[in-house]
This record gives C-alpha cells, sequence and structure tokens, in this order.
C-alpha cells in the first residue's frame, strides 16, 4: 500500500484554493459584524458587498444574490419560499430537493441521463440541475427553460457541480456551492433573478436569510472563482484516457454518450459490489464514492442510477477529478482498477 493519498472524489468536496485561503484570513482579519452599524461594521458591510458585486461579475449575473450556508440551504429557500408551489423536479435531482418536495412531480429521464421533454408541464416551479452529481450528465437547460416559462412557471437550476466550470444556465433561481469548486465548505448563495420571486423572512440579506453574515466564506468563494475553467481542458483528456482504460479492462462507462461535465464519471464493474470497490481503493490509498457523497455510506440503491434503469447499479462507482490531477494519477487508478477487475475475474 502506498502512503500517498490519491483523491479522486472532488464532486463531494474539492480542496482549498490558496487564493481563497488567502480571502478567508483576510475576512477574519475584518471581524466586524456587517450588520453594525459603527465603522467597523461599515467596513465589513463595504467587504461583504463588494463581494457580493465580484459574483455576479463573475458569473454575468444580473439579478440578486443572496449568500447561505452552501447549495443545500440555497435550494430549502428557493423550494420553501417561492411564491409559486413546486411543480415538478427531475427523477435524478439530488436529496437535497427530493426530500424538500414529496408530493411534486417527478420529470423521467431516459438511459441517458437527460430529462424528457416537458410538453405535458404545469404551472410553478420546476428544479432540473445543470450536471448530475453522480453521472456527469448535464442537463439541456437552455431548451428547458423556455417550456417552463411557457407553462407558465419558474426555473431553479441547481448548479453545485458546474459553477465556476461552465456558463450557468438561464434560469430564474441557481443554488451554487463554494467547496466544490475550491473554496470553503460551508458556504454557498442562492442567485435570484427577481427579489419578486420569493418570501422575505426578515434578517439579514435583504431579509431573505437570517443570521450574522459569513464575511471570510463570502470572500473565500468569490477568490475561488479566480481559478478559472481553463483546466477543463485538460480534464476531459485525462477522463477520456481514464475511460478508454476502464472499457479495455471490461468496465462500463455510464452514460458516455451524453453530454458530460469533464470532471465528472461514473463506472461500473460487473461483478464486484460498489462498498467492496470502495474498500479495495482506500486500502490503495485512492479516494473514490459511490454515488452522491452525502448518502454513499448507506445500503440504498442509487436513485439517480435506477431512473435511469442502470443494470448493476450496485457496481457503479463515481470517479472526480480536479485541477491537480494529473496523468500520473489516471495512471495509478487504472492500474488499481484492472487488477481488481481480473481478481474478479479469476474468482
Amino acid at each position: 500500500m502506498t502512503s500517498e493519498r490519491l483523491y479522486l472524489d472532488h464532486a463531494a468536496s474539492a480542496p482549498l484554493q490558496p487564493q481563497a485561503r488567502d480571502a478567508w484570513l483576510e475576512g477574519v482579519r475584518i471581524w466586524a459584524n456587517p450588520s453594525s452599524p459603527h465603522g467597523p461594521g461599515r467596513a465589513a458591510r463595504a467587504a461583504l458587498e463588494d463581494a457580493r458585486e465580484r459574483l455576479k461579475s463573475a458569473f454575468c449575473w444580473s439579478g440578486e444574490v443572496v449568500f447561505t450556508s452552501g447549495a443545500s440551504e440555497a435550494l430549502a429557500i428557493a423550494l420553501q419560499r417561492c411564491v409559486m408551489e413546486v411543480a415538478a423536479t427531475s427523477a435524478v435531482e439530488h436529496d437535497a430537493v427530493l426530500r424538500l418536495t414529496p408530493d411534486a412531480d417527478r420529470l423521467p429521464v431516459g438511459r441517458d441521463g437527460l430529462v424528457e421533454p416537458l410538453a405535458a408541464a404545469r404551472p410553478g416551479l420546476v428544479a432540473v440541475q445543470q450536471v448530475n452529481n453522480e453521472t456527469g450528465v448535464i442537463q439541456p437547460l437552455d431548451a428547458i427553460a423556455p417550456m417552463v416559462r411557457n407553462a407558465g412557471g419558474l426555473l431553479l437550476a441547481d448548479c453545485a457541480q458546474s459553477a465556476g466550470k461552465l456558463d450557468l444556465p438561464d434560469a430564474d433561481l441557481i443554488a451554487i456551492s463554494a467547496h466544490k469548486f475550491g473554496g470553503p465548505i460551508g458556504m454557498g448563495a442562492l442567485l435570484v433573478k427577481d427579489w419578486a420571486m420569493l418570501r422575505p423572512t426578515g434578517g439579514q440579506e435583504r431579509g431573505y436569510r437570517p443570521g450574522t453574515e459569513n464575511l471570510p466564506g463570502a470572500l473565500a468563494m468569490v477568490a475561488a472563482l479566480d481559478t478559472g475553467a481553463e483546466w477543463l481542458v485538460s480534464a476531459a483528456a485525462l477522463r477520456a484516457e481514464l475511460e478508454q482504460a476502464i472499457v479495455q479492462a471490461g468496465g462500463e462507462v455510464i452514460a458516455g454518450a451524453s453530454p458530460r461535465l469533464p470532471t465528472i464519471g461514473a463506472y461500473r464493474m460487473p461483478g464486484v459490489p460498489a462498498a467492496v470497490q470502495l474498500i479495495r481503493f482506500d486500502s490503495q490509498g485512492i479516494a473514490v464514492s459511490a454515488g452522491s457523497a452525502c448518502s454513499s455510506g448507506s445500503l440504498k440503491a442509487s436513485h439517480v442510477l435506477t431512473a435511469m434503469e442502470v443494470a448493476g447499479a450496485s457496481e457503479v462507482v463515481r470517479v472526480s477529478i480536479g485541477p491537480e490531477t494529473t496523468r500520473e494519477n489516471i495512471a495509478r487508478f487504472v492500474t488499481a482498477w484492472a487488477d481488481m477487475a481480473r481478481g474478479r475475474a479469476a474468482a
């Protein structure tokens, strides 16, 4: 067993970028409460509002921004306080959406992981993620958005996996998470096209989220976006090498023909349960996951793979790479995969 860890679970949480750490420390130095009326409070407020404007500029967002503790809280605010009732969600949304919308229609997906047409969409809030957190499949939100609006509805997009990597979609409400793109854990935002879409509750953030604002987190989140997305080109090449090797070793690429974010891939090793794979990879110092990090410790079948009718869903693991991932890292994982697959075949 090598002593050096290989981290291939960036979709669960990405390492904090150096510039984000520096920005967080600067936020700690400006320690006053941004809602206080005195001089130090006003200075903190100015820094917070500058971060808000920088975030809007980075995402080319002309609407409003509510800073939150992450994408899950952003989604909860949108789902529970939108002026429209939730009409539908895709069947492959994150659990943070599904557990809050038990009575909503579930929009089916095909075996390719793509949401089927919303020809019968009814008025209300419709939640469809931009990128699936288990398979990396990119939903065609540019086509879905006009269908939702033509039906008199609003579109909520979970962009936890795509923010900082892809252009944001034309949605009415967007949830983002800082630690998915190298920002701090416990920080995110809800982007709102118009305040009239939400019911306020009072408190901070223009009355849409009570609680002292997390100034260090906001500064660090914005700083993390300075990394840019140029590294996705090399990520796509690395994943292509990985997937070619997995197929040669008898594995299966899930939704391999669908448009996917270059950083995420889901792979089936026939005959070897995902739980066994995770233990064996971890024993070799390799960190991957099975499905969402929020549910990978459970014995439940992945609702995403079930909705896609994936055969052998219990044998699928997720590999997700980041800016620091190298060809040597991929080669090490491929060797471990092939060795495990050969052991299964020999048995």
